[in-house]
């Protein structure tokens, strides 16, 4: 099983670019003919890759080492040296590249399949063909490659999804996850059953929206408290905060106003995000008139769901749906 890591300390270095070649042709008939000193090939990039199907940073804790070839030297009858190897380093969507030394931002990974690169291999130097003159017609200098670079780097990863569900521990976030989407998260009736963020696709007429489990928020989570801001960090990416509302809980009524400090605490930017509230476990005894005083306390338009028996998961899942791209449009007009 590979653990969920969403921070590491990686160092990178660029391949050093070839050294040219010093060489002169000799043939039979030619026993001194002019240089031929071919270039070095240029040395190894080092290149992130964003990939879908990668989750977690956790490779980056194994390998903190990531070092690209050097460019190959230049050979005779002007043969340029073969390309360092590229060093690849693959990271999920929503991957931040830090300067470790200085703590500057460098790079915001998002789109999937993106390439960047981040360290260039050095050049190769130019072989002794290039320097020949009406002066100096047998040259026996050829540039030597130019070195790589080398960069102390922290990574971390902040999730990106359409939904992100929100609530105290054992509000049933796990539970909606798995009947709507085909993640698999573990599921227990204890709180913090789930202790990494979860991902799972939900389709509503045949497109597809992103949703993330994120363990559940205690009250101080916003200062450190419990997972504390490991995990709050991963709801910042999402686009609707879809706040699950516990009935089986007996501070039900209060649970939205404490969901609400933790985030507004946390960031300000977090707690501005489209949202939506949803009643959860609307199967058990009383739920209805729980509902009802929920809603005249809170005053803001609640749906009423059921993971267990699927009450009102198709209505949510068609207003998360049309939200999600009212709010991209929206995007694509700014």
């Amino acid at each position: 099983m590979q653990h969920f890591v969403d921070e590491a300390f990686i160092k990178i270095r660029s391949g050093k670019g070839g050294a040219g070649c010093v060489s002169f042709r000799r043939e039979k008939f030619i026993p001194y003919g002019g240089p031929d000193g071919g270039d070095g090939g240029d040395g190894g990039s080092v290149v992130f890759h964003i990939k879908q199907n990668v989750r977690t940073l956790y490779k980056l804790k194994l390998h903190r080492d990531f070092f690209a070839d050097n460019g190959h030297p230049g050979m005779g009858t002007q043969k340029s040296g073969k390309k360092g190897a590229d060093a690849i380093v693959e990271v999920p969507p929503g991957t931040l590249l830090y300067d470790a030394d200085t703590n500057e931002l460098i790079k915001d990974l998002t789109i999937d399949d993106e390439e960047f690169v981040l360290l260039k291999g050095g050049k190769g130097g130019r072989g002794n063909m290039h320097f020949a003159t009406s002066t100096n017609q047998v040259p026996r200098y050829a540039q030597p490659g130019l070195p790589g670079q080398e960069l102390n780097l922290r990574v971390e990863l902040k999730l990106i999804a359409d939904v992100g569900l929100v609530g105290f521990p054992n509000a049933g976030k796990s539970t909606l996850l798995s009947v709507v989407t085909k993640a698999k998260p573990k599921i227990a009736n204890y709180p913090f059953t789930t202790l990494v963020p979860n991902l799972g696709v939900f389709e509503v007429d045949n497109e597809h929206f992103v949703m993330a489990d994120i363990p559940g928020i205690i009250e101080g989570a916003s200062h450190g408290a419990g997972l504390g801001i490991e995990f709050l960090k991963h709801i910042e990416r999402t686009k609707i905060l879809l706040f699950m509302i516990n009935l089986e809980d007996e501070e039900y009524l209060d649970q939205y106003d404490k969901l609400r400090v933790e985030l507004k605490t946390y960031s300000k930017h977090l707690a501005k995000k489209p949202f939506m509230v949803v009643a959860s476990k609307m199967d058990i005894e009383d739920s209805d008139e729980k509902y009802r005083l929920l809603q005249e306390k809170l005053g803001i338009d609640i749906i009423p769901i059921s993971s267990v028996t699927h009450k009102g998961l198709e209505k949510l899942l068609y207003l998360l749906k049309d939200k999600t791209k009212s709010i991209e449009s929206n995007e694509r007009i700014k």
